[in-house]
């Protein structure tokens, strides 16, 4: 029997699966590395080789011919992969020496290796189960985290040691902390030097940080889980910096932490270690210079923001002269900058630094929000654009060649030196119809869906936007969508637009929601709706539903809530409904400490509004969710009860924040049709 299109987006993970993924160049830039199952709705990733010389793929390594078996993850394990959105199997990450004569990989929670010229490999005897195993740059040497100490292995299987072995069931060396893997995009706990002698560590202590449970009411038997949760206003895990010697000497970074909650990035180069270091209220971001041999250190770049100041990944970096690479937000434009100095014009919105080779910097940058471009600096050239074609491009480079991952409305491409890294995923049998536009005084970034043959004929409508400021939705990227024509081609005119908030289009617009994370929000829907309609007066405005997840869930029980005159119905899945229940680094950046104001909180949070809800509302929640805890839709539920206001719940057990690879879209359908009166 054939799946239908929901159950075939669940099962290929929305046709990504058997794409080219976790892509390296070798430092020569003549070989390129990646992940990529055998096929679209093949969840089992390999390790595969690209020679750019002769064009031939290889296959390295197959966990399956290996026998390594997979097995069901560590509770660690568990929560790496929340951290990284990560739904695959088979190998979850490699790395390999300078000399590129070792790579070092990990499927099932253990270590393996493999000669990337002749392909032989074997299982290295580390400890298990592990994470984050990375191979030091000369080859020698595995350095892994195993029951929250830092191991280190010899590449030959010899040597296995601990370098730092936690004091306490509350202390990890060598992992990143919740706040840093969710909301500060580090999600590594350790740096080998460039002379593989020494490596760089964190040391978080958890003692201070709430402790909350997950259960799953399908096993009864089955006790709960605890995690270390920091909510906004409590108290942050204790992290420090070490520098650890292969010989097991210990040199304790004085990092002067009074204040400086948070360490947001380590990088270490030929020019030395860097580390960056961000207050509580994030006003102040300082990246200093770390001497490995004494643990003093000295600011070298520091910025301030009266409301928050920017993390912006791959910074900071440095060239191979040694120039320093950074962001500032000057006026409306978040620009790249050099030893300080701003080096891309006005208008051009710096996201993502993907690296530099040698003294030229490729960088991610916006000139309009819906796309993303590949652009280079280089001290003799200045800026230069390297992709053309409207999408969202991203890439790495080294020795000269460019590696170019783009998404397009034409579909999903990864190019290279004239060659295409072959795409294995299944295709879509619906290709979505994206006409994207800008929408009222505003100018927001919308996209909007209509049936496939639509001849012109009344449409309800329902809006599908996220509009958190995590995460873009109106973009040219055809990925994006297909959820979205899926529902269009139910019937419904679709809707999704980018508030205030959003990413891509400036520092005044994203921190235009400073203090307040609803009433722009919920604004800038509705204006994108009404100028839609605008143009389509065959849009029924009386029949207007609204579904998101995440922070789009959160969008969407708020639409109902306060806009019961414009919004008929919503599905809200795994909503923030609280915001004081939300992580301290993320809540904070924009609502501010709730301890000194806590009438932010009460603003944006959706608990005290359940007794006006007059609407249709789903509310669908993973009880594994770590992220948005399942606390959020429990609470509104009991608020809407308290005050007799019907509502519908779908609990999803087992599942996490990322939702179970399950049909979940026909229950929404259902619940739409019947609450808008559609037959």
């Amino acid at each position: 029997m054939s799946p239908t299109y929901p159950q075939l987006l669940a099962r290929t993970h929305g046709f990504r699966l058997g794409r080219p993924q976790r892509i390296s160049l070798t430092p020569d830039g003549r070989r390129v590395l990646f992940l990529r199952s055998r096929g679209g709705e093949d969840p089992v990733r390999r390790l595969w080789q690209l020679d750019l010389e002769t064009g031939a793929e290889r296959l390295l390594a197959d966990p399956l011919a290996a026998g390594a078996a997979e097995t069901a993850p560590t509770a660690q394990e568990q929560v790496r992969r929340e951290r990284a959105r990560d739904k695959g199997s088979g190998i979850v990450d490699y790395s390999f020496d300078l000399d590129v004569r070792v790579v070092a990989y990990t499927v099932a929670q253990e270590l393996h290796r493999v000669d990337p010229w002749t392909g032989e490999g074997a299982r290295i005897p580390a400890r298990t189960p592990l994470t984050d195993a990375v191979l030091s740059p000369d080859g020698t040497a595995v350095a892994y985290v195993h029951a929250g100490a830092l191991r280190l292995i010899g590449a030959d299987g010899t040597g296995d040691r601990a370098l730092a072995e936690p004091e306490s069931p509350d202390v990890t060396y060598g992992l990143a902390e919740h706040v840093a893997a969710e909301s500060m995009d580090r999600s590594r706990g350790h740096w080998w030097s460039p002379d593989s002698d020494r490596l760089a560590v964190c040391r978080v202590d958890n003692a201070p940080v709430g402790t909350w449970y997950l259960s799953d009411p399908t096993h009864p038997e089955t006790p709960p889980v605890a995690h270390r949760y920091p909510a906004a206003g409590t108290a942050n895990a204790v992290v420090s910096l070490h520098i650890l010697d292969r010989d097991g000497g210990r040199v304790d970074v004085d990092l002067g932490w009074v204040g400086y909650e948070y360490l947001v990035a380590v990088g270490w180069d030929a020019h030395g270690l860097l580390a960056v270091l961000q207050n509580r209220p994030q006003t102040v971001m300082r990246t200093v210079a770390v001497d490995p041999g004494t643990g003093q250190v000295r600011t070298v770049a520091e910025s301030r923001d009266a409301a928050w100041t920017q993390i912006v990944p791959g910074v900071p970096a440095r060239t191979a002269s040694g120039a320093l690479i950074g962001t500032a937000d000057l006026g409306d434009t978040r620009h790249l900058t050099v030893d300080g100095e701003p080096v891309t014009p006005a208008g051009l919105q710096v996201a993502e630094v993907h690296g530099c080779d040698g003294d030229t910097v490729l960088f991610g940058a916006s000139e309009e929000p819906a796309e993303r471009h590949l652009w280079t600096w280089n001290p003799d050239d200045g800026v230069e654009r390297v992709t053309t074609v409207p999408g969202r491009h991203a890439g790495i480079r080294a020795a000269g060649t460019t590696v170019v991952n783009s998404a397009t409305p034409d579909g999903h491409a990864v190019t290279v030196a004239g060659r295409t890294v072959k795409d294995l995923s299944a295709a879509s049998p619906t290709v979505p119809t994206v006409s994207l536009r800008k929408s009222g005084e505003r100018a927001l970034r919308t996209a909007v869906l209509f049936p496939a043959g639509w001849q012109g004929e009344r449409l309800p409508v329902l809006m599908d936007p996220y509009g958190g400021p995590a995460a873009q939705r109106a973009v040219a990227d055809r990925d994006a969508y297909y959820v979205s024509q899926w529902f269009a081609d139910q019937g419904f005119a679709v809707i999704v637009a980018d508030g205030r908030g959003t990413p891509g289009r400036g520092p005044r617009w994203e921190r235009a929601i400073r203090g307040d994370r609803s009433t722009l929000l919920l604004e800038d829907q509705v204006d994108a709706l009404h100028a839609v309609a605008a143009e389509h007066d065959e849009l029924d405005l009386t029949r207007v539903g609204i579904r998101g997840w995440s922070a789009g869930g959160y969008l969407a029980a708020l639409a109902v809530l306060r806009r019961p005159d414009v919004f008929h119905a919503a599905v809200a899945g795994a909503p923030v409904t609280d915001h004081l229940l939300y992580d301290t680094h993320w809540q904070e950046r924009f609502l501010g400490d709730p301890r000194r104001d806590p009438d932010a909180y009460r603003k944006s949070s959706l608990i005290d509004d359940a007794a006006g809800l007059e609407r249709p509302l789903m509310l669908i929640h993973g009880l594994r969710d770590d992220n948005v805890y399942p606390v959020h839709t429990m609470r509104l539920s009991a608020a809407l009860l308290a005050a007799g206001r019907p509502h519908t719940v779908l609990p999803l057990p087992g599942a996490g924040h990322m939702g179970p690879d399950v049909d979940l879209l026909t229950p929404q359908l259902r619940f739409l049709r019947q609450s808008l009166n559609i037959n």
